[in-house]
C-alpha cells in the first residue's frame, strides 16, 4: 500500500541504453547479460534481431561465446512496436542492420516507459559510422563502448577490419572475414 501511494501519479520512466563497439568486443554478451538479469528480476522481456542475421541461429540471439537468449527476428523496426507493446525491457541486437525508423521506434518505446537495450557496431568495416547507431548513441541516456583485443598487437581494438576486398557495407561473417584491430594496425592494413 505504501509503495502504491509513493508511485501514484508518477509517470513510468523509460530510457535507452546502447552497447556499442567492434566485432568480437562482447556487445551481444553484454546485451544477453542485461536481459537475463531483467528476467531474473521477473520483468517482462522481449528481444529482437534483424531477420537477415542467421549466422548462429535463425531465431535466438547468440554471442560469439555461444551464450544465447530467445529472440524474435523482425524485418522492419516498426514490427518491434507491435510486438513489444506493454513489455518492460526490450533488447535489440545488431541494431546497425535495421532501417532508419529504429531511432523513432526506440524513442516511442522509452517514452512509453520501457527500458530499451540496444547492441550494435558503431563503425562499419571501413571505420565509418554504421547505420542508425550514431543517432542512437547521441540520443541514448546510457552508452557503453566495449573493446575487443587487436589480433595483431594485443592493444584495445575498436575497428572491425574486413579481410576480403568486397566493398558492400553489409556483409555478414565471422572470424573468417573479420578481425578486430586497434587504430595503428587498422591504419596499416587499410593503408591510411
Amino acid at each position: 500500500m505504501f509503495l502504491e501511494l509513493l508511485t501514484q501519479g508518477k509517470e513510468k520512466r523509460g530510457w535507452i541504453e546502447v552497447v556499442c563497439g567492434s566485432m568480437f568486443s562482447g556487445k551481444t554478451e553484454e546485451l544477453i547479460r542485461r536481459l537475463k538479469r531483467a528476467e531474473f528480476a521477473h520483468q517482462s522481456v522481449e528481444i529482437f534481431k534483424p531477420a537477415i542475421d542467421k549466422r548462429y541461429d535463425n531465431e535466438n540471439v547468440v554471442s560469439h561465446n555461444e551464450n544465447s537468449i530467445r529472440s524474435t527476428p523482425v524485418s522492419s523496426s516498426r514490427n518491434i512496436l507491435l510486438l513489444a507493446d506493454g513489455v518492460e525491457v526490450i533488447g535489440i541486437d545488431e541494431a546497425q542492420f535495421f532501417d532508419d525508423g529504429l531511432i523513432e521506434v526506440c524513442h516511442q518505446l522509452a517514452n512509453n516507459g520501457a527500458r530499451v537495450i540496444i547492441a550494435g557496431l558503431d563503425m562499419d568495416f571501413s571505420g565509418k559510422p554504421f547505420g542508425v547507431m550514431p543517432g542512437l548513441i547521441a540520443t541514448a541516456e546510457y552508452v557503453t563502448k566495449v573493446h575487443a583485443i587487436c589480433v595483431k598487437c594485443g592493444s584495445l581494438a575498436q575497428f572491425s577490419h574486413r579481410k576480403t576486398t568486397d566493398e558492400q557495407q553489409v556483409m555478414l561473417g565471422e572470424m573468417e572475414m573479420y578481425e578486430p584491430l586497434c587504430r595503428v594496425c587498422f591504419n596499416k592494413e587499410t593503408k591510411r
